[in-house]
Formats: C-alpha cells, structure tokens, sequence
C-alpha cells in the first residue's frame, strides 16, 4: 500500500495555494460533534477530502465510520462543527438557513437509499421529475421536456405513466436519480442507493449514476457500507473512525495488443496533520500497539514495533 498526499493538494502546494482550491467538494480538517443520549460523540475527527468536478466516487465504511455524518454534513442538511468544507463557491461553514435551502435546491442533487423520500406515491415517474422543475420556476414546455430526456437516459422512459407501485425498485431508483437530476445539480449525492436491492437490480441502478456522471457530467457521489460498489466507480474513499484511511483508484490501461483492462491501486491516506491509518493486519502481522519506531530512509519511512531496535540501534550493535 502506498501513500499520498492527492494530486490536487500537490498541485496547490506547486501554486502555493490553498488545499483544494481546484477542486469542487474540500473537506479540510473536518469535525462534527453531536450528543447521544448525554454523551459527546465526535463523528467526524479531522476529516480531510478532496472531489473533483466530474468524478464518480464512492465513499465506503462501516457503520459507525462516519459516512453518513459526511453526506449530511455536504448535502446541507447538517452543520459542520470546525474545520473548513466547501462545495462549488458555497461554503458550508457560513450558510444561513435560507443560503442551505438555496444550495440544496439548486447545487445538489440527492438520491435516498427509501424510496418513499425519493418519489411522492400517487405522482407518476414524469411528475415526479417534473416537481422539482416546477417548485424552481421552470417554464411549462422546459419541465416536460426535460423530465422525458432524463427518464429516456437512465433507461426508464417507458415507466414515464407509472406510479412508484407500479414500478420494481430498480425502476423506482433510477427514476429516483432522474428527480434528483431535474434541476441539472452539480454534485449528485446517492446514500445506500442499492441498500434495498438484489446484485442484479444494483448493478442497473449504479449503471445509471454512471450515465449521470458519464453522459451528463455530473460529480456523483456514492455513500454506502457496500464494497462491491467499488468496481463502479474511478476512485473509492474508505473512511473509519471519522477520518479518510484509504482510497483505490481505478484506471484503464491499454495492452500491447490493444485491449485494455482495469488496474486498481489502493493507497492509504496521509491527512493534512501528518497522520496515516494502518491497515488492521498490518498492526496484528507485526505486534504495532501503542508507540511505534519511525526511521526515515532513502525513499521510504520505515515503522517497527517499539519493542524492536531501530536500524541505527542495529548497526551499533553489529559494530559492537
């Protein structure tokens, strides 16, 4: 596994600019603070990452990681507690609440795991799509017509009459990802969207937010604990215990005969503090608790368990 500091944070640095400033979603040293039942939970520690424009990307983890606190916190319905996030030109940090109705409305799209937050029952799949157009001031002739299109691009245009019970759930989801297009969002945040769904059925359904990236441009942003969605996607971020921990990129090489093939590599995360989480068997493989040696070398960082003598400590006694 290897380590990064992310593209787009070199290049800033290369400027001597801000962390992210080309990207479209910045989450610097992001922190969210909540009570439970009388106890301070910090969901969020630090949390750095960064989106571009136009990229489909997972965001993996298991329950409890933070995942779901980070999708409240970038779709607006939840405020950061510290820290700096930011998507397009809106920050999230300073919104007043009739900036998040704004930006909800016309910045990002969403895309929920229950399918009766995503469609009104007794509304055909077209009115459905056409509601948000409506509510935003779109002309009559536009609503229509933008409501056909997208129905016919994710696959669904012969469910335009159909209620949500009338329809499968795959087919409710990818009409789901039409509503959350109609107002041409620029991020599209889907949350467990295949959570309800067989392999099958998931696989139309994720198809369909690749059409939304591919065919549209739009950022589309995947939550889920599913790690199957992976092969999806271009870059997958896995978070735990509120922090980035790893990513897998995904790129398409050509062999020399001309056929390509896809090669993922996985990358651990070092944050914007200088922290990096080890995988769980590494730590178990070499005994890694609590202090650990660090030795600086060449081209690498060397760690050894700190009961282990160091390679200076090594070569002393070698010598001796």
């Amino acid at each position: 596994m290897t380590t990064t500091l992310g593209a787009l944070e070199e290049r800033a640095r290369a400027h001597g600019g801000e962390f992210g400033q080309d990207a479209l979603i910045v989450c610097d040293s992001l922190v969210r603070i909540y009570q439970s039942e009388g106890i301070e939970v910090q969901a969020l520690q630090g949390l750095d990452l960064l989106v571009e424009q136009g990229e489909l990307v997972a965001i993996v983890g298991a329950s409890g990681s933070g995942k779901s606190t980070l999708l409240s916190v970038l779709s607006g319905l939840d405020a950061p507690t510290a820290g700096r996030v930011r998507v397009g030109p809106w920050d999230l940090m300073a919104m007043t609440p009739r900036q998040r109705v704004e930006y909800r409305r016309s910045m990002v799209g969403f895309v929920w795991q229950q399918t009766a937050r995503n469609l009104v029952p007794y509304l055909t799949s077209a009115e459905n799509v056409v509601l948000p157009l409506a509510l935003a001031g779109a002309p009559r002739a536009q609503r229509a017509r933008r409501a056909a299109e997208l129905l016919d691009v994710l696959g669904v245009g012969y469910c335009a009459d159909r209620r949500p019970g009338e329809m499968s759930g795959g087919e409710q989801q990818r009409v789901a990802i039409a509503v959350g297009l109609a107002n041409s969002p620029h991020v599209l945040f889907a949350d467990e969207p295949t959570g309800e769904l067989d392999t099958a059925t998931s696989h139309d359904v994720l198809e369909g937010l690749r059409t939304a990236n591919r065919e549209l441009g739009t950022t589309v942003v995947v939550v889920t604990h599913d790690a199957g969605v992976s092969e999806h996607v271009q870059r997958t971020v896995a978070i735990r215990d509120g922090r980035t921990s790893s990513e897998v990129v995904r790129r398409t090489h050509t062999r020399e005969d001309g056929s390509e093939h896809v090669v993922a590599e996985e990358f651990a995360v070092l944050d914007r503090a200088g922290r990096v989480q080890l995988p769980r068997e590494y730590r178990d493989a070499l005994q890694l608790v609590g202090r650990v040696r660090l030795a600086l070398e060449d081209s690498h960082v060397s760690v050894w368990p700190s009961g282990r003598p160091s390679a200076e400590g090594r070569g002393q006694e070698e010598e001796r």
